[in-house]
């Protein structure tokens, strides 16, 4: 009997996710824990006179080591090559325990949240181990992931909150690449402008884009008829710096959002499609369909992006690193554009 290699392995009780498809982004999570030792022992680790040395130095030492095994002890987290990995110990005097946190961050298809906690465990273990001797009542507990970044779903933080001192990992708002930029938001569906379906995309464009720190100023539905596209557009244009659309990039006989969009540019960017259509690929092969582009239309930059919800990700994971830039000459090469046709017409 024949057998579909594929679905054969998809039946396997226990596989490694897989994350060949996709791009490696930068990766970070902090984890932390904490050993209660008592009055006694918790004076020896603060002196340095456990018999068996100075637990915090190892402790230190062996969390940064548990953090880089990770995948030698836990059987399918991914092998990774960290770029960073710190581990930090604080004496909490006043419960008479130690507080150890771990950093891990790398660019990399996965997140290192295990490395992490990885790293807390064994740093706990390490002050177990040593100070054992003078206090075998040791509790271990509060092990818990305290932050998460990278990925398609951003920086996560625990909601039960993280000490004051974490606060200046998270991202400011001065840290926010496009503070104070005036954005808006059009969805092109006909069956969500119809109440067919939730808007996904559209809602996930926003969270993106307020991430970064824009004003989202205008946030719509529209069915895919180009008059109402290109109306919204025009509206649009002046009041904001920013357009970002998503849906209608297809090659379906209702995919009307680049010809609408084109059709009023004072300057294209090519370079933005080709960015989207070959980072999307490496997701999935149908990016190469889509006819994503981007314009500057007067001082608006003005891009469309697919209509699922993974296609809005993959493109602003993408555009984020650029985006800044390409909004900082906008106004600039609208003006050449204009000073040029003038010199023409004269």
């Amino acid at each position: 009997m024949k057998h579909n290699i594929a679905s054969f392995f998809e039946n396997s009780d226990y596989h490694m996710a897989d994350v060949s498809g996709k791009v490696a982004t930068y990766r970070r999570a902090v984890a932390m824990g904490r050993i209660n030792v008592g009055a006694m022992a918790f004076e020896h680790i603060k002196n340095q006179t456990l018999p068996k040395g100075d637990v915090l130095k190892l402790a230190e030492i062996a969390g940064i080591t548990g953090a880089k095994n990770t995948s030698q002890t836990i059987p399918l987290c991914h092998p990774l090559p960290l770029d960073h990995v710190a581990v930090y110990l604080e004496l909490e005097e006043n419960t008479a325990s130690v507080a150890a946190y771990c950093l891990v961050a790398t660019y990399a298809k996965t997140g290192v949240e295990m490395e992490a906690l990885a790293g807390v465990n064994a740093a706990l273990l390490t002050m177990y181990d040593l100070t054992k001797p003078v206090e075998p009542a040791l509790i271990i507990s509060d092990t818990r992931l305290l932050i998460k970044e990278g990925g398609k779903k951003g920086t996560w933080v625990h909601p039960d909150g993280i000490p004051e001192d974490l606060q200046k990992l998270l991202p400011t708002e001065s840290e926010r690449p496009l503070e104070g930029i005036n954005a808006a938001v059009i969805t092109l569906s006909d069956r969500a402008y119809k109440g067919e379906y939730e808007d996904k995309s559209g809602v996930i464009l926003k969270g993106e884009l307020e991430f970064l720190g824009c004003n989202i100023s205008d946030y719509c539905i529209i069915p895919d008829e180009s008059a109402q596209l290109e109306q919204k557009i025009l509206d649009l244009v002046g009041s904001v710096e920013l357009i970002i659309t998503t849906g209608g990039t297809g090659i379906a006989p209702r995919d009307i959002t680049p010809e609408t969009i084109s059709k009023l540019a004072n300057v294209e960017i090519p370079g933005i499609g080709e960015l989207l259509r070959s980072s999307g690929a490496q997701h999935i092969s149908t990016s190469w369909l889509s006819r994503s582009l981007a314009v500057i239309i007067d001082d608006t930059l003005v891009i469309s992006l697919p209509g699922s919800s993974g296609g809005v990700k993959d493109g602003m994971e993408a555009l984020k690193a650029i985006l800044p830039h390409a909004l900082d000459h906008a106004q600039d090469k609208k003006n050449i554009h204009d000073n040029l046709k003038k010199e023409h017409a004269a």
